[in-house]
């Protein structure tokens, strides 16, 4: 049987399904990831996380992260085209105006709930008028979600509030 080789595009849940030592691993190297020990965020939030969106929650660059983790399970040091840097907007942008948010979501109910918020999120993004933002409140940086609505053509800024407290505008 062939185990999962790790990549960038790893989905969290399946690399702590296939090598479970690992899990300690990634809490020693990012403490934000102590929250995958929580049985209803581990079910939602690892499931659909990839170690790319991982490493940006976690303050890693991507390729530490693998590389760590390969070598931890004994994978070849290889160094893959997908290990690139994070494309997350820290920096207030031009277009954000305050009067111009018209929905606020704070998903941190959602997912204390089992629920996956992002189908929520791009129902209200793809409502949105130009010029009009919606921000959403969450307890750690929700990269699947941006990386979606960028996907998607949106633009994002995320605001650090705190150690759990993010928000995340996005507008057309």
């Amino acid at each position: 049987m062939h185990k999962l080789i790790i990549t960038p595009k790893t989905k969290v849940l399946d690399l702590i399904n296939t090598y479970p030592d690992l899990e300690d691993v990634l809490i020693e190297v990012a403490p934000p990831f102590k929250k995958l020990k929580n049985p209803v965020l581990r079910k939602v939030i690892a499931k659909v996380t990839t170690l790319s969106q991982a490493a940006v929650i976690g303050g890693l660059k991507v390729e530490e992260l693998i590389l760590r983790l390969r070598k931890e399970v004994g994978q070849e040091q290889v160094v893959t085209v997908d290990m690139v840097t994070s494309n997350l907007h820290t920096q207030r942008p031009e277009w954000y105006d305050s009067s111009a948010v018209k929905i606020t979501i704070n998903i941190r109910e959602s997912l204390n709930q089992g629920e996956q918020p992002m189908h929520d999120i791009l129902s209200l993004v793809r409502q949105l008028n130009e010029g009009e933002i919606v921000k959403v409140i969450s307890p750690f940086v929700p990269a699947p979600i941006i990386d979606k609505t960028l996907s998607l053509g949106y633009k994002h800024w995320l605001d650090t509030k705190g150690e759990e407290e993010y928000w995340i505008f996005i507008t057309k």
